[in-house]
């Protein structure tokens, strides 16, 4: 087992490698960088983007040009640039041989010298091996404490989602396999499909409409994660105040993994019982309970252990990205749609970095379930 354990931590380095390029290459060659979008905010167009999503006016006047005290409206300074692109490392500075003091655009001896695209990649290479993704291009702190300080939240959705529906799905999904055909099975089914049918996103605004919005009912709080002065209550309150405050977003979140998690679980255990080793069983003498739980059980369960990466890095993502946004929760979702939005590179990026390195070691955890299922399989003997 630690071999294969080894083999898929080598091959989690070229998964990396390709998120790197496509950072790399997004960063410095696709229009829009970050450069183009600084200068597009400190010309007050506010978007880069602007002129082709049709968005603002196309042109200024020649009045309104040569009234403009705004230095934006007659250019910046090219020393202005020349920072900008050393900031974003798109240059160094050099300076002349005897140069004794500091280096600086604003000595006269020292100068802006363009960085080649290969040494730029090898720099970022460099970087992100060390965790290091630079610092945030608009909020003045480094990546790395950006997501160690919102990754909890996120942490948080995921797990809690992950467990309710594994808890509510096996059990389900158990109860229709062995009534298949029967009234329960027909209703449940449909609510499963129904809520399967529904988006995530849709259910979210549904939940936040209905018992957070106030027109119907107030039940549970609109947004974040805690009260105000939530450090100041009690143990006991502030384990209420925080389930209080994650129920509907953690509802919004399991819907759909819920939905899909049942089904799975229903189809592998009837797959099982159908075999021929269950029948043979049934004819020794053993019970119902025997039989489903000290055979059938251990092999059906590995294919819904299967799908634990899938639904968890599912939950993660998509619950991430849209639900955070949607309850307003301070965590990696939120913090990644907020630097799509503004542009910010290094954010956008680092997070990524982040989401596929945890959906690469879930995946091994995956396999690492497997063989705590069903000892009987030697993972050392597959070829990778």
């Amino acid at each position: 087992m630690g071999a294969y354990i080894l083999r898929r931590i080598l091959l989690m380095i070229p998964t990396l490698f390709g998120i790197m390029v496509i950072n790399f290459a997004l960063t410095q060659f696709v229009p829009g960088g970050p450069i183009e979008q600084v200068i597009a905010q400190l010309e007050g167009e506010g978007d880069v983007f602007a002129g082709i999503s049709g968005g603002g006016s196309e042109t200024m006047g020649a009045d309104e040009i040569e009234g403009s005290s705004y230095e934006g409206a007659r250019g910046l300074p090219p020393q202005f640039l020349d920072e900008l692109r050393v900031q974003f490392n798109f240059a160094r500075i050099v300076c002349e041989d005897g140069f004794t003091g500091t280096p600086s655009l604003r000595a006269a001896q020292c100068a802006a010298e363009d960085i080649p695209g290969l040494e730029r990649f090898g720099l970022m290479m460099w970087d992100y091996v060390r965790f290091d993704f630079g610092e945030s291009y608009f909020r003045s702190i480094s990546v790395i404490d950006l997501v160690i300080e919102k990754m909890p939240v996120s942490i948080t959705l995921g797990l809690w989602s992950t467990v309710i529906a594994y808890l509510v799905s096996i059990p389900l999904g158990i109860a229709k396999a062995t009534r298949d055909g029967t009234k329960f099975d027909t209703w449940t089914s449909g609510v499963i499909i129904v809520a399967y049918a529904i988006p995530g996103f849709l259910f979210a605004i549904m939940l936040l409409v209905l018992f957070a919005g106030g027109r119907y009912f107030q039940i549970f709080p609109l947004r974040g994660l805690t009260s105000d002065g939530w450090e100041d209550m009690g143990l006991i309150r502030q384990i209420g105040d925080y389930f209080w405050h994650i129920t509907l977003p953690v509802l919004a979140s399991t819907i759909s993994a819920f939905a899909t998690l049942t089904l799975l679980t229903k189809n592998s255990f009837l797959d099982e019982i159908r075999k021929q080793y269950v029948m043979t069983a049934r004819a020794k003498g053993l019970g119902e309970g025997r039989v489903l739980y000290g055979h059938v059980f251990r092999n059906a369960m590995l294919i819904v252990i299967a799908g634990f990466p899938a639904v968890f890095v599912g939950v993660f993502f998509g619950g991430s990205l849209i639900i955070e946004t949607i309850f307003s929760l301070d965590g990696l979702g939120r913090l990644a749609f907020e630097a799509a939005v503004s542009r910010d590179y290094p954010v956008i990026f680092g997070t990524l970095f982040v989401f596929g390195l945890i959906g690469l070691v879930v995946n091994i955890l995956s396999d690492l379930m497997y063989v705590w299922i069903d000892p009987r399989i030697d993972f050392d003997t597959r070829e990778t």
